[in-house]
This record gives structure tokens, C-alpha cells and sequence, in this order.
């Protein structure tokens, strides 16, 4: 019931949803452009149209009754961000434990203008040795899903440059506040 109505919410939107359920049990997915709080809504609309269990991290202080209840119902894992090398090592511990986890991250970390990416998307595939799967939202042409998958065992260059080159083309929500696509150096 909840898939007909995530594809019908979508449907009476505009979107179109586009891409596939990626064939692999483990992976860690890019959620991005990151510029409007419309941006984690629509992703989760795709994520339950498309019956995916996808984890997510959300602000500690959203975890009140009743959202909190809801946002763990839909896969959130509370993050309080000062702490961000020791959620790398404890969400790579959590890969290593798990049959199947799909954990998506919003590289930019905000949804304010950056200078640059946060890196722990790449941490967390590299230490885990998952492939990156970049799922998207693009304003510009209402579309939205997964896109393609990429080997986490490459360098830090060459997966920017590929995640680079897809991203590029989706319009974000708020475009003054999509910051480059790029890892601080």
C-alpha cells in the first residue's frame, strides 16, 4: 500500500522515477543535490516507491516523539555531526556485521553552500569495500532515483571525477546553494 501511494505521490508531483534496485546486498548511496529540506523527503518517497531498505543518518534533534518513531521506522539512524570520524569507524564496523545494508549519505553535509564534499561517503566504501551508488534528485527535469554504481577501490580522484561527471547534470532545488563537487584537499 505504502509503494502505491510513494509511486502516486510521485506520479501527481510530476517526478518521474528513474533507475533500478541495485543488484548488490551492500552499498553506500550518495544522496545528492543536498540543498533543500525537499530533498531528503522526495529520496524517501523514491526509496519506499521502490521497496528499498535504505539506512540514513538524520540530525540527533529530530529524534523526538512522535518523528523520531517515524524516522526510525524509515530506516534513520541518529548522527550528531561533531562526532564525524567515529561514525565512519562505527558504520564500517556496521557493514562488516551486516548481510545486507544499503546506507545513504548526503555528501555535502548540509544544505548550505560548500567548498566542498564531506569525504566520509568515500571512507565508509573504501574501509568496507562496498561500491558507491549515486542516487539523485534533479529539480530541472523532475526526475529522481538511483543512477550508477561505482567501485569504491578506485582513488579518491578518479571516483570524484566519475561522481563529478553525473552530478553535474542534476538541477538542485536551491542551485546557489549546490556547492562544487569536489573533496576538500
Amino acid at each position: 500500500m505504502w509503494q502505491a501511494i510513494a509511486f502516486g505521490l510521485l506520479r501527481l508531483r510530476g517526478w518521474t522515477l528513474v533507475g533500478e534496485i541495485p543488484s548488490v546486498k551492500k552499498a553506500v548511496l550518495l544522496a545528492a543535490p543536498h540543498t533543500s529540506n525537499w530533498d531528503g523527503f522526495w529520496l524517501i518517497v523514491c526509496k519506499v516507491a521502490l521497496g528499498i531498505r535504505i539506512r540514513f543518518f538524520a540530525k540527533h534533534t529530530l529524534f523526538w516523539w512522535p518523528l523520531g518513531t517515524l524516522l526510525t521506522g524509515l530506516g534513520a539512524i541518529p548522527v550528531e555531526r561533531s562526532q564525524s570520524g567515529a561514525n565512519v569507524e562505527k558504520l564500517v564496523k556496521l557493514f562488516a556485521e551486516s548481510d545486507d545494508l544499503f546506507l545513504a549519505l548526503a555528501p555535502e553535509g548540509t544544505r548550505k553552500w560548500r567548498p566542498y564534499w564531506r569525504s566520509g561517503f568515500y571512507r565508509i566504501a573504501k574501509a568496507a569495500q562496498v561500491p558507491i551508488i549515486l542516487a539523485f534528485v534533479d529539480y530541472k527535469n523532475k526526475r529522481a532515483g538511483i543512477g550508477p554504481q561505482i567501485d569504491s577501490s578506485g582513488t579518491a580522484v578518479e571516483t570524484m571525477a566519475q561522481i563529478r561527471e553525473f552530478y553535474e547534470r542534476c538541477g538542485a532545488a536551491i542551485p546557489k546553494n549546490m556547492g562544487p563537487i569536489m573533496l576538500k584537499e
